[in-house]
């Protein structure tokens, strides 16, 4: 197999690449989340209960995968390049899923459920290719069609998966080794290096490749902590929606499965708009800085709305707000690749990576531990949607820290004053696949 790094002018074709990688591993992803929970309630011969618990287990080995794998994957393409590290990941991740369709036993689904979280763990890498073919004033938009890939990914796989698993249970998984093995292979023909040999370590750096040794990184560049911080709130708020909004839904509006089908679409949708569309419009009109923190703003103000909702038609009406805290990841993103070397954009990415990974493996616990305690008191009312509101603090506290933030950084640095028509960098807060983990009944019943 050859993954030539020879490094070739970037071309629009490698970007679209990138964008199509994203959302085929996306939509692999989305298929197989009706239907794992109930893969794994077979293999339990129907009990219910002891298939929510190894849920659990799946969920916090997947994300542990990708915390302390993520920073290794960047560490090798800082050293290899970009494009050797894509493609295996590809071609990784399609073997995996083969495997998860053929096991035949708990113990060797749980495994290809862990080898998942290894090789999934290229969207940091993905973001890093962006970063080195995208001039400072285009990575918004670069970025925003990345994040726009995830919204459609996760607006259309699991009502597909959903279908196919009616059929078999294991179809989903089939037809997400196709998607993944079919990328391996138009990215081995297509794909360019983006990263020269000049530009690259000049060997793997061991202290970097490890979660700890890559949040290390960051204190040479300190100006981006904060940002970073911002990041990790964000990504603990966003966490309520997978974590709780199915089991919300139905103790506040009484929501089936089918009505919250439809709004987790809609919240996809408007993502997909606002990620893929509007990012440029609010940014050149605002800037980096001030796109942040309006962002921010509206996530807070939206989480609260949500909290407070007294109907499901009320929840809609707040959803546009709410979606507009989609432009504070790209900005947060985009103003920090300002501040980094490019030579370890890569490990940037995977340290950031990492820690929305801890975020996916603390915030399940603490928002159903919240709802939990909200349920068994027959809190109604303002008080059922603490969780909602919990998630409002972080997003508002996020806003605090941005706002010290930037107004600290060095305004010549950063590209917030570029022309009108820059745009910034859309925010892949760890990889989306991986901050939304499946939601199926064993969630719904546990």
């Amino acid at each position: 197999m050859d993954t030539s790094t020879t490094v070739t002018p970037p071309r629009r074709a490698a970007l679209v690449f990138i964008f199509i990688t994203v959302l085929i591993d996306i939509l692999a992803f989305g298929l197989i989340i009706p239907v794992l929970p109930h893969l794994i309630e077979n293999f339990l011969s129907g009990n219910v209960s002891q298939a929510a618990v190894w849920y659990g287990y799946f969920s916090t080995a997947f994300f542990a995968m990708q915390f302390f794998f993520t920073p290794v994957q960047g560490a090798l393409s800082d050293w290899l390049g970009r494009r050797p590290v894509i493609l295996l990941s590809n071609l990784g991740l399609g073997l995996d899923f083969l495997m998860m369709a053929l096991v035949n036993t708990l113990p060797l689904l749980f495994i290809g459920r862990i080898i998942s979280g290894i090789t999934a763990a290229s969207f940091s890498t993905s973001n890093a290719y962006v970063a080195d073919v995208t001039p400072p004033e285009k990575r918004a938009q670069a970025f925003g069609m990345i994040g726009m890939a995830f919204g459609l990914g996760f607006i259309v796989a699991p009502a597909i998966g959903g279908f196919l698993g009616e059929i078999n249970l294991r179809l989903p998984f089939w037809v997400a080794v196709a998607m993944c093995l079919t990328n391996f292979t138009y990215g081995f023909f297509v794909l360019p290096e983006s990263l020269p040999p000049e530009k690259r370590t000049p060997h793997f750096d061991w202290a970097h490749a490890n979660p700890f040794g890559a949040l290390r990184l960051l204190r040479r560049y300190p100006q981006v902590l904060g940002l970073v911080g911002v990041l990790f709130l964000m990504a603990l708020a966003h966490m309520v929606y997978p974590t709780t909004f199915v089991l919300y839904a139905d103790y506040r509006f009484g929501w089936g499965p089918q009505m919250v089908g439809y709004t987790l679409a809609l919240v996809g949708l408007l993502a997909a708009i606002v990620q893929g569309g509007l990012i440029k419009k609010i940014v050149g009109r605002l800037g980096e800085r001030h796109a942040l923190l309006f962002g921010l703003a509206c996530g807070t103000i939206g989480f609260a709305l949500y909290a407070v909702a007294p109907t499901g038609y009320w929840f809609w009406a707040m959803m546009p707000i709410a979606a507009l805290w989609g432009v504070a990841g790209p900005a947060a993103q985009a103003i920090m690749t300002h501040h980094v070397d490019p030579r370890e954009q890569g490990r940037l990415q995977g340290a950031v990576a990492s820690l929305s990974s801890v975020a996916g493996i603390i915030a399940p616990t603490l928002f159903t531990r919240l709802f939990a305690a909200v349920t068994q008191s027959h809190q109604h009312g303002a008080w059922a949607g603490l969780t909602f509101g919990l998630a409002a603090l972080m997003v508002g506290a996020a806003w605090v820290l941005a706002w010290y933030t930037v107004s600290h950084l060095p305004a010549a640095v950063t590209i917030s004053s570029a022309p009108p028509e820059s745009v910034v960098t859309s925010g892949i807060i760890a990889g989306a696949a991986e901050l939304q983990p499946p939601i199926g009944e064993s969630d719904a019943r546990a």
